[in-house]
């Protein structure tokens, strides 16, 4: 294994951008874990309600699909969120059989609950950073949005 070169400014700066993704991710998601541990939902089941707030409605095979798992393991989460008022399923009107998986008003209101305090947060943490060095974030952040979303 070789060391990394960190005379080159590319490097110390991703090294330091590891850093700071390392670090918040640790903080931000310590917290965003009580805020889900205080309303009895898991990461997998908050991402779930966030994914359905920008889709109108999903069936199974494609939460499955967009969770990483099985539609088996999709159902117990939906069923889950569905016994705490967050969900809820129809069926389709040109299929009866085919079942659709819809986020509730609770879960639209948690969701942007939980978002809100994130923000709030974030917020907190970016007026302690100098001005410059926010924008400079800022920007390179949604270079990198932009080049995901292209990559979609």
């Amino acid at each position: 294994m070789s060391a990394i070169n960190t005379n080159k400014p590319a490097v110390r700066d991703h090294a330091k951008l590891a850093d700071f993704i390392m670090f918040s991710q640790r903080e931000f998601l310590l917290n965003l874990s009580r805020d889900l541990n205080r309303d009895n939902i898991s990461f997998a089941q908050f991402f779930l309600l966030s994914y359905l707030t920008t889709s109108k409605e999903l069936t199974m095979t494609d939460i499955a699909r967009k969770m990483g798992h099985s539609t088996a393991a999709a159902t117990g989460l939906v069923d889950r969120l569905e016994k705490l008022g967050y969900m809820e399923r129809t069926h389709a009107i040109d299929d009866r059989r085919k079942v659709l998986v819809r986020i509730t008003p609770k879960g639209l209101d948690l969701v942007s609950r939980l978002r809100d305090e994130l923000q709030n947060r974030i917020a907190d943490a970016m007026q302690e950073t100098q001005a410059a060095d926010a924008g400079s974030f800022i920007s390179a952040y949604r270079k990198l949005d932009d080049s995901a979303a292209l990559a979609q």
